[in-house]
């Protein structure tokens, strides 16, 4: 995990000093936020994943003497296919929707979402369907 943070860390930096540089010639705010948005966007990943690479053993791909047999076997497990995350983008969906036509569809889309959320979070927890 410590290359993905430091990869990470770097897009941060790159798009923090875009954003300065940009802030500096730019009057357009607009532009300002969203850049200063991308830095968030790379950064807290970055620095989530530097924090835990430093708590947990190091994979092979992060030593630097580390072989290719030490990464034989078992990769991970992989989830089923389920049918909260079509829910969860379907409930996302009338949530936009719903701040353009309506605010009614709103609240129906929310429900969705925290439904699929409650869904994925017990189906993960079983580990199976439900």
């Amino acid at each position: 995990m410590k290359f993905e943070a430091r990869m990470l860390l770097i897009i941060g930096v790159f798009f923090l000093v875009l954003a300065v540089v940009y802030a500096i010639y730019s009057n357009e705010p607009a532009g300002i936020l969203m850049l200063f948005g991308s830095v968030l966007l790379a950064a807290v990943p970055g620095l989530y994943y530097l924090f835990w690479s430093h708590r947990m053993d190091p994979r092979p791909e992060d030593k630097d003497d580390g072989s290719l047999s030490e990464g034989a076997g078992i990769i991970a497990a992989f989830p089923d296919s389920s049918i909260w995350p079509f829910i969860f983008g379907a409930g996302a969906a009338l949530v936009g929707l719903g701040l353009v036509f309506g605010i009614w569809t709103v609240f129906v889309g929310g429900f969705m979402a925290v439904a699929a959320m409650v869904g994925v979070a017990a189906e993960s927890r079983r580990g199976g369907r439900i």
